[in-house]
């Protein structure tokens, strides 16, 4: 039986030819050759190294959606420093027949803009959160709960980044609880837990080009494991 794609971003493409030759995207390895990406599962998770161009692509595909470059919901409009990239400028989005309910996009390295702003926006009907009144954790996964929502569109960048290892896991069963709603992720993550979301797509920005992995093959679980396993010895030699 074959399945049917019901993403609201069911692919991506890039035409090179609308990037301005001198733009610094071109030398990203792992997007340079880039021209297609399928989303063809609910959960897809971006990884790899620091620099690999994973937060330049998903957030050319955020803005793209018409989401704020900077985060929140599609209705948040504000802008504190433009930095997004000229792939903007060539990417273009397959879109599902079936259009998305309600979308967040969370940047570990804006959240704080995106609170600000969540208190200016607040009215009698909508009253603010206080995220800044939480713990950094505590606004995470509060700002999770309140915002995803059945048969939406969730980007999150880094989302572990203010978490413990128990609230991963109350973000899965929040992931996992929305996805049965109809809802589709694209997540950059390092978390070995978040990576473990089961049938998850995993992409890889390593090694020159964006290809799939298993959860044991990625990095964040295999040195994760390792550590485990041999804690005293690789802390003996890395420290001598």
């Amino acid at each position: 039986m074959i399945e049917v794609n019901t993403n609201f971003i069911q692919r991506i493409t890039i035409d090179w030819n609308k990037i301005a030759e001198d733009s610094y995207t071109r030398k990203i390895d792992s997007l340079k050759g880039l021209t297609q990406l399928d989303f063809d599962h609910a959960v897809t998770f971006f990884v790899g190294e620091n620099g690999s161009g994973k937060s330049t692509l998903l957030e050319a595909i955020a803005i793209k959606y018409g989401f704020n470059p900077e985060g929140g919901s599609r209705n948040y409009q504000f802008s504190t420093y433009d930095t997004y990239s000229e792939l903007l400028d060539g990417i273009c989005l397959a879109r599902g027949a079936i259009h998305a309910d309600w979308g967040y996009f969370l940047r570990a390295e804006s959240f704080y803009n995106v609170a600000t702003k969540e208190m200016e926006y607040a009215d009698l009907k909508h009253p603010s959160e206080k995220y800044h009144e939480k713990s950094h954790g505590e606004s995470f996964l509060a700002l999770a709960q309140k915002q995803f929502k059945p048969n939406g569109l969730y980007l999150l960048d880094e989302p572990e980044s203010a978490l413990s290892p128990q609230r991963q896991l109350t973000l899965l069963a929040e992931i996992r609880d929305c996805v049965k709603a109809g809802s589709q992720f694209i997540i950059i993550s390092h978390s070995p837990i978040l990576l473990g979301y089961p049938r998850a797509k995993i992409l890889v920005f390593d090694d020159g080009k964006v290809h799939n992995c298993t959860y044991e093959e990625t990095e964040s679980y295999q040195i994760t494991e390792m550590f485990i396993n041999n804690r005293n010895q690789i802390l003996r030699n890395l420290f001598e």
